[in-house]
Order: structure tokens, then C-alpha cells, then sequence
């Protein structure tokens, strides 16, 4: 998929963990997991932005687009 999920990017940036990002959203740590890994086929809106206000952050921050070619998605 050429979507690339930073979420682990912007947690990092931001001295956050899953455990307090999964708490701060009310969301289990297994979907928190499955986001961060790039598993999710989709994200809600709500959800999307929830981490944008938690993670002081832009949509664009967590999400990238890439060609299919991009090293990246291999």
C-alpha cells in the first residue's frame, strides 16, 4: 500500500508511549498496534484526529503518501 503510517515517528518525537497514547485516546493497545504497524486498511476521521490533537501534530505528519516504487514499501 503506498500509505506510510509515522506514527512511531511522531510518538518518538514527542516522548510518548503506546501504553499513555492508547490510554489518552481510549483505544486498546492492540488497535493502537495495528496502527502503528501499518495494518489498518482504513483510519476514521475521529481517530486521525485525536492523535493530531494529542500528538500536537498534522494529518501529514503521521500520514505520507508514496509512489509503489518507493524503497520504503518494500
Amino acid at each position: 500500500m503506498p500509505i506510510i503510517v509515522n506514527l512511531d515517528v511522531m510518538m518518538a518525537k514527542r516522548k510518548i508511549s503506546s501504553t499513555q497514547l492508547s490510554e489518552k485516546m481510549g483505544i486498546t493497545m492492540a488497535n493502537l498496534s495495528i496502527l502503528k504497524n501499518s495494518k489498518a486498511k482504513a483510519i476514521r476521521f475521529s481517530t486521525l484526529e485525536s492523535l493530531c490533537k494529542i500528538l500536537e501534530c498534522q494529518p501529514g505528519d503521521i500520514l505520507e503518501y508514496a509512489d509503489e516504487n518507493d524503497s520504503r514499501l518494500k
